[in-house]
């Protein structure tokens, strides 16, 4: 049966303007990083981001190495797009990104504007599109020369492969830096994309989320859930049957140390008092600075999109609860910082 969306689809989500660009998104948006590979079948596939679409969801963030394995995330999306959600394609927001290895050689990472474009067609044709809305340098590259890598971004919204580009994990100084190469090639620095937790302040520490606000440049945030420690399943009692359990994970051991299940604990008493889940917490501090334009969710199951979801039921921080916040974290930060090698995504 082909899916038809919901008429009342953009009743209840919120969209926020991506700094000062004319793109608005979903303050939650729906990443597609490890739970759409090989392993995701397509009715399943398709429940939730049918779902997630039916609740608001416009934006669908990819990228090349997406899956696992590398690759099968945007097939499996290219394969929706076809089937079902076509008729809506001017209704979605679909981004992707490249940096990280994809092929064997010299050409299959990194910045080079060799690797960028052809990195950029590959995931055009696994998803079946002529364009993507959004197209990401995953991570700053300090090998090649910046304006190398900006004057691929640049070429790939002169050539109409992509609407709007954007950078992943650059540091503050990086973003200043990019946003001046692609201004002088009249070209807009549209949106940051950069973790960020009640555990991982980094962008405010080195002050990337303050640069996004002066230069407006939109932001949303991966990760909001630090790796799924904040999704509830975490505290001092143990993490067995976890994500946290498994040695093959993307947790590292101090992602889950006492001092940060302590800081957890703290969390969920603070969601408690709220009627919320520590999930729904996470994501409202994330969206309580005005520059955050979306908070990107990466779920599993139904279930767990739909207590994302309910986030919009109460967005709203006073200043003694994000004072108490402040105070649970104070040690339990993961100080996490992108490097030029950046993070395996």
């Amino acid at each position: 049966m082909t899916y038809r969306a919901d008429p009342a689809r953009y009743d209840t989500m919120q969209y926020r303007r991506s700094g000062r660009s004319g793109l608005k998104l979903p303050v939650v948006s729906l990443g597609l990083w490890q739970n759409f590979g090989g392993t995701r079948d397509y009715p399943s596939a398709l429940e939730i981001l049918a779902h997630a679409f039916d609740a608001g969801v416009t934006h669908f963030d990819l990228a090349n190495n997406y899956g696992p394995p590398a690759g099968s995330s945007e097939e499996l999306f290219g394969q929706v797009m076809a089937r079902d959600f076509r008729p809506y394609r001017d209704e979605l927001i679909i981004s992707t990104k490249a940096g990280y290895t994809m092929w064997p050689g010299p050409y299959g990472d990194f910045g080079s504007r060799k690797y960028l474009l052809a990195s950029l067609d590959q995931s055009l044709q696994r998803m079946g599109l002529d364009y993507v809305d959004i197209f990401y340098s995953h991570r700053y590259d300090a090998e090649t020369p910046l304006e190398e890598t900006m004057g691929a971004l640049a070429h790939a919204v002169r050539s109409g492969k992509a609407l709007y580009v954007g950078i992943s994990s650059y540091p503050e100084a990086q973003t200043r830096e990019a946003y001046a190469i692609l201004k002088d090639m009249g070209v807009a620095t549209t949106i940051h994309q950069p973790s960020y937790s009640m555990i991982n302040r980094w962008i405010e520490n080195d002050r990337t989320i303050d640069a996004c606000g002066d230069l407006g440049i939109g932001m949303i945030a991966f990760s909001p859930l630090a790796q799924g420690v904040l999704s509830g399943k975490y505290n001092t009692g143990g993490v067995e049957g976890s994500r946290g359990d498994n040695p093959n994970g993307t947790l590292r051991a101090s992602h889950i140390e006492p001092r940060v299940l302590d800081a957890v604990d703290k969390l969920g008493a603070i969601a408690k008092s709220r009627g919320q889940s520590m999930v729904q917490l996470a994501l409202s501090w994330v969206l309580r600075r005005p520059e955050m334009t979306s908070a990107l969710i990466g779920v599993r199951t139904l279930e767990q999109l739909k207590d994302n979801l309910g986030v919009l039921n109460n967005l709203s921080l006073s200043g003694e609860e994000i004072a108490a916040i402040d105070e649970a974290t104070k040690d339990g930060q993961m100080e996490l910082h992108p490097r030029p090698s950046g993070w395996l995504r």
